[in-house]
This record gives C-alpha cells, structure tokens and sequence, in this order.
C-alpha cells in the first residue's frame, strides 16, 4: 500500500504539470508499478547493492543505511527540489533537510515501531535506539502526513514527545483512481 500511494501520488502530481523524481534503493522494472516504468516521471536507484538484511536479521538498520544512502545521494548529487516527500523511514527527513531551499513532507503510514516486534530483551535493546531515532526525526520534518484520523491518533499517542511538542500530523487521505472503475468488467 506505501508503494502504491506514492506512485499515485507521483502520477497526480506530474498530471498537474510538476516536475516529479522518485529515487529509491530498490526498482525492479519486471516486479513494478506500470507507472513507474512509463516515462511519466524518472525513477532513481541508489544502493541497490546494499543488503537488504544481515543472514535474515537487522532489517531495520539494513533499511535505515540503504535510505541514508539514497538521501546521501540526493543531497550531494541533485540539485534543490521545491518540496520533497519522503516516506516510511524517517531517519532521511535531517539530511534532506540540508538542502536549504527544500521543504521536507514525511508521510507516515504507521509509526514502524508499532510494527517491529519488541518480544525479546534482545529485540527490544535493538529497536530502542530506533524507535527514539524514528520519533525525532520525524519532527524535523517540515509538515507530517498521515493517512487517516485514525493513523493520526495513533501517532499521538506513539509519538509522545512529538504530541507534547504541538507537532501534529495533518491527514492526507490515500486517492483512489476512480477511473479504474469506468470499464466494465466481466466476473
């Protein structure tokens, strides 16, 4: 569903005569999106050689270095965007925010740390450090977005630093294609 939403978002966006660039660690053109391989708009891949696991364990810190790869490069070797939206990992929202001009949207499907299992001692001093990176880095964001009310009061409470602070996400509801729906269908 996150990889849905953003490339309609992406599809809306570059319909409406902007300019859109989707960079990513990871697009394979044979398992995509239609969208992404039309020409609508690029699609960027940095870090795709960087593991997306360590012998089926650390996901998480796999994920945050293969985003702070890509930010990296988007900071470095990419000129100042308007706005840029980032998504799912929150760890990025710092770094492309030292591209001054740019304004940095979060969307948050769901605080990923109601998501990881904190089962085991281990897994819970594993995850500590990024649930805590995960909360502050997604208030640096200059506006957070969340799908629902529902997702919003979650995040309230989740985020309960951020809460205290005022920083409270607006809600951005999931477009749906309603011209999907125009031909008929047999069943």
């Amino acid at each position: 569903g996150a990889e849905r939403l953003i490339v309609d978002a992406a599809v809306e966006l570059a319909s409406h005569g902007h300019n859109v660039h989707i960079f990513t660690a990871h697009h394979d053109k044979n398992r995509c999106f239609e969208e992404t391989r039309a020409g609508i708009f690029p699609v960027t891949v940095y870090g795709d050689f960087l593991p997306r696991h360590i012998f089926y364990r650390l996901h998480a810190v796999c994920a945050y270095l293969r985003c702070i790869f890509v930010a990296l490069c988007v900071l470095f070797m990419w000129p100042s965007f308007d706005v840029i939206l980032a998504d799912q990992v929150s760890v990025v929202v710092p770094l492309l925010k030292l591209k001054r001009s740019t304004k940095v949207v979060f969307y948050c499907h769901f605080p990923d740390l109601l998501l990881a299992q904190h089962t085991t001692l281990l897994r819970r001093i594993y995850r500590k450090p990024i649930d805590i990176i995960e909360e502050l880095t997604t208030g640096m964001a200059d506006m957070i977005l969340v799908n629902s009310r529902f997702t919003a009061s979650t995040f309230a409470k989740t985020f309960k630093h951020l809460h205290a602070r005022g920083i409270r996400p607006a809600v951005l509801h999931p477009a749906v294609n309603v011209n999907q729906f125009d031909k008929p269908r047999s069943f």
